[in-house]
């Protein structure tokens, strides 16, 4: 069915006595009916005719109106889907990055604090036997052993030192590959004092 252009509830009832519709119901004047009669005839199937296409009318703006919901629910859920879509994606992306950056975004517990208590650094003499899972005496991690790693620290590890070896002859060697301690004491030698410091500290390093 045709849509219905213009709302029916607006319209107004012609003046059929006007001289516009005088050969209309002229042709419909006889004997039996008079002008008036035919004018309100006129006017009875105009009323009857308008008030069929104010039911159609209303039946169209209803119909409409339902579709427009049904349009507008559509568009909701879409639109609902899609932004679960990005949350999802955002989610992902998240994790991911948690991933790979897993010590960035670990949680710091509740009373933690930074630590105070300063660093074990032996000196890169034992940090190298310790890599190779030599054996390495607990002299240098008791304070006296850790202090001469300090001193060392200022003597470039790649710098060439003349040193006696086992045979007794002499070569030049790195000075990160000899021990960086002249004081080095044996461990059945090492003072009990000496001894409780340095048990952490080499368990720690390792």
């Amino acid at each position: 069915m045709p849509r219905i252009q213009n709302d029916p509830n607006l319209n107004v009832c012609p003046d059929y006595t006007s001289e516009d519709f005088v050969n209309t119901w002229a042709q419909l004047i006889n004997e039996n009916t008079t002008e008036e009669q035919v004018v309100q005839l006129l006017k009875n199937i105009w009323t009857a005719n308008n008030r069929a296409d104010k039911r159609l009318w209303q039946q169209q703006v209803n119909d409409d109106n339902e579709e427009q919901t049904h349009r507008n629910r559509l568009e909701e859920e879409e639109e609902e889907r899609l932004n679960q879509e990005c949350a999802k994606e955002e989610e992902d992306a998240r994790k991911e990055e948690r991933k790979k950056n897993k010590h960035k975004y670990t949680l710091i517990q509740n009373g933690s604090r930074i630590p105070d208590d300063p660093a074990i650094t032996p000196c890169s003499y034992v940090l190298r036997k310790l890599d190779k899972g030599e054996y390495v005496k607990l002299w240098y991690f008791t304070n006296d052993g850790l202090d001469e790693a300090v001193i060392k620290k200022t003597v470039d590890d790649n710098a060439m030192i003349l040193s006696t070896l086992a045979d007794g002859s002499t070569a030049w060697v790195s000075s990160a590959s000899t021990r960086s301690a002249r004081s080095v004491i044996n461990d059945e030698n090492l003072p009990f004092e000496e001894f409780c410091q340095a048990c952490p500290r080499f368990l720690t390093a390792l």
